[in-house]
Parts: C-alpha cells; structure tokens; sequence
C-alpha cells in the first residue's frame, strides 16, 4: 500500500522570465543525491548474475567539439588532437573492456547503442571505425535495434556520412538548433546554414533508417519572424523526426558565466511564455505537414516505423552501459556517473579502476516515481500500467496532484484508464514532473 504524496505548496505568482538553472528533467532522483559513498555498490552489482529479461543500452561520450557553444553545460573539449583523442579512445575501450569482463555484462548483446557527446562526428573515419569495431567486440551489436548518433552539421562531409552509416547508424540526429546564420554565430554555433542542406540531402540518400534534427526555441537574438523562417524549413526539409527544446541557460555555460560578470539574473533569452508558445506554434505547423507529437519535445512523421528506442528503454527500466568522461549510466537499478574531467578519468582507466565518481541505489519506490515522471513526458499514460508493473494505484497516490493540475487545466481525465497532458500541460511538462517527486526531492526547483 502506497500513502498518498501530497502536492508541493503552490509558488508565489512570479513574472517567467528565464533565469539560470536547468530545468529539464532527464533522469531520477535528482544528480545532486548521487554520492561518491554508493561507488562500490556498482561494482557489488557487477559481480551478480546478467538478468534475463532486462536489455541492455550502450552509450558511449565523445566529449570533443570544434567549438563551445555559450548555452552548453555538457563536458567537451575543443582543443584535442589527433593523438590525444586516440589515447581517450583506447581509454574508452579499456574501460568497456572492464565492465564486459564482469558477470553482470558478460555474454549480454546491446540492445541500442548511443554517441553522444560533445560532437561524435568530431571523429574522423578511422577513428570511428576504430572505437566501434573494438565496442562490437567487447559488447555485441547483434540485432541491436537502434544505433544512434549525434552530429554536428559542419563536421560532415560526404565521406563522414558514408562511414557513419557503414558502421551502422540507424538514427542519426543532426544538431541543427537554428537556419539563421547570425543567430548560430550568435550562440557560439560553429556550423552555418548552407552545411545542414548538404549534409541533411547526403545523409538522406544514403538511406538512413531515421533522420532526427533538433531545434531550440528561444535562442539568444531569436525573432518571432525567424522561429516561423525555422519551422518552415524544418517542414521542407522533411526529416523523420524533430525534436524541439526549450533555451535553458545552465549554471556552467558561456551565457550564464557573462550574466554572472554583469550582475544579471534574467537570461538574454525568450522567457517562458514565448518559447512555450513557439513550441506549440511549431507543434501545430508540423501537424498540418503530417507529422505526430509524440512527447513534449517530439514529432514524428510516422510513429508507426520511428521509434526513439534509446529514450524509451531508458525510461522503461532498461540496463545502461555507459563509458567515457561524465558519462551517466544505470545498472540494475543503480545510476552511476564518471569522472567529470578527462585528466582524473584517463588516470583512473589507467590504473585499471573504473572511472566512477558518484552513484546512487534506488529503491523500488524511486524506480516507480523515476519511471512515472519521465513518461509523463510522453504526454498520456494509463494508470493499469503502473499497477501492473509495479503494484501502484496512480490515481489514489497523486489524488491531490491531479485533482488541481486538472483544475489548472494542465491534465485531462479520460475515462477510467488513460490520463493526458493538455497542449498547455505538455509544454509545461518538465516543471509538472515536480509534483510527482518524493517529498525529500522537491526542494529541488532546478534540477541540477
């Protein structure tokens, strides 16, 4: 039996502009819990029997790029070299080479493999043929069904392309953000809009199984006429999928360091109601050209065939392997991150350790509420999932929270077995996943 989970105060009535902080919600608890202290719990787990029934993602970081862009928090160097990334490869490897050794990775086959980064197509082609023929080696590819992979438009000629599908590619995801070359320059972008035409016909005849792109709404020196001029080529282009965020400015990117110099608290970015509009604006362009919303930064063009299998097996409880410099993974209910810095982490793999510097054990309640609130991002949900899966009566637990997001107009009931985000609850969702966290993580505002 679960007690009821009553809804946080109501915050004070506030104007919305963006201030620093992230607020997107991408994984449970929040990252602050996870300790140093819990470490040997990932290595306890490791030495268990695989399970049976439990896929197994991989994810690899390719913290390089060819430059910063001033709204980036992730971990990414832009003055490596050949040599160097080498060395970051064979140090990657080493470390996958460990976690395949043990009894809980042993003999287990990838399910969806993801590069991120950083820029993956940073790489060159050797390189890349290089790190994957040694990952498929270590953890086998076969009858994976996704491999997915982030790039960065500049960074790919047509012989880029034509490796990164042979070492097969399934899902490539170009970073495209924006169509107007000042406002990518603006932002610290280092690819022009003439680079993702040529690589987005490229990549398309080289017959890619799913082409995503991403867009922000909310760029610094964003226009209303410009996120239009955006949503209209995006149509025209015609890839699978778009996936549209909403401009946060992070406590360790460019914007945030020259607010701090300034003395600034408001972002010198759209506040929240506008880029909450544009979304929706966007959502409803993209559905008069044929596509679906699917989640509330998502839409597809045809759901029945593109699928983002990494995100939803994630989120379903799936088993991540995650290798490289401040990676995030997850095994057997255990988060586990690497070390933030390059330097600390080529000397742990060095030394023959795992590079980990913090973890966090969930417990069965924390997995429940992990997996409800990233799915509600998908937009609907049916409570009889939830009380399968896990034994919980959704509707009596968040009683209180449904009762007044629906008054609010966030919600819809809908019969007995399916709950929906309205349009404006959806373009909300990540501040609405806070209702739903445990009492002892809500006093995190900001998710960081």
């Amino acid at each position: 039996m679960s007690a009821v989970i009553d809804p946080p105060p109501a915050p004070a009535p506030k104007e919305e502009k963006t201030e620093a902080g992230n607020y997107f919600v991408s994984n449970y608890p929040p990252f602050s819990f996870w300790k140093p202290d819990q470490v040997a719990l990932v290595h306890d787990r490791l030495a268990t029997p695989a399970p049976a029934d439990v896929p197994l993602g991989v994810y690899f970081h390719i913290p390089f790029c060819r430059k910063r862009c001033h709204f980036c928090y992730f971990k990414v160097y832009t003055d490596k070299n050949a040599n160097e990334i080498r060395a970051y490869i064979n140090a990657g490897m080493k470390e996958m080479a460990q976690y395949a050794a043990q009894p809980y990775i042993n003999g287990r086959k990838a399910h969806f493999v993801y590069f991120g980064g950083g820029t993956p197509s940073y790489l060159s082609v050797p390189q890349l043929r290089e790190l994957t023929n040694r990952m498929k080696d270590l953890v086998s590819w076969d009858g994976c069904a996704e491999v997915a992979f982030e790039a960065e438009p500049g960074t790919l000629s047509d012989t880029k392309l034509e490796g990164i599908r042979e070492i097969g590619v399934t899902r490539l995801s170009l970073g495209v953000e924006n169509f107007d070359d000042h406002i990518l320059e603006s932002n610290g972008r280092a690819h022009r809009s003439g680079e993702i035409d040529r690589a987005f016909t490229h990549a398309r005849s080289l017959g890619f199984e799913h082409i995503n792109i991403d867009l922000i709404a909310g760029m610094m020196n964003e226009t209303e006429e410009n996120w239009k001029t955006c949503i209209k080529k995006a149509i025209d282009l015609g890839p699978d999928a778009i996936t549209i965020y909403q401009m946060e400015v992070p406590y360790n990117t460019t914007i945030y360091q020259r607010m701090k110099e300034e003395g600034k608290v408001t972002a010198p970015v759209a506040d929240w109601p506008t880029k909450r509009r544009w979304v929706s604006e966007a959502f409803d362009e993209f559905e008069k050209a044929g596509y679906t919303v699917t989640s509330a930064t998502t839409v597809v063009k045809d759901p029945e065939r593109i699928k983002f299998v990494y995100r939803d097996e994630l989120w379903d409880g799936a088993d991540l392997l995650s290798c490289g410099v401040a990676s995030f993974g997850h095994l057997g209910g255990i988060h586990y991150q690497n070390q933030a810095d390059v330097a600390p982490y080529m000397e742990a793999v060095d030394a023959g350790k795992l590079p980990i510097f913090r973890a966090y054990q969930t417990n069965e309640e924390e997995r429940f509420v992990r997996e409800f609130v990233l799915k509600l991002k998908l937009g609907s949900f049916r409570p009889s999932y939830y009380e399968k899966k896990f034994g919980r009566r959704v509707m009596d637990i968040y009683s209180n929270q449904f009762q007044h997001l629906v008054t609010d107009g966030f919600i819809q009931i809908v019969g007995e077995d399916e709950v929906r985000l309205t349009r404006e609850g959806l373009l909300q969702a990540d501040r609405l996943c806070h209702e739903f966290f445990l009492p002892q993580h809500r006093q995190y505002a900001r998710y960081t």
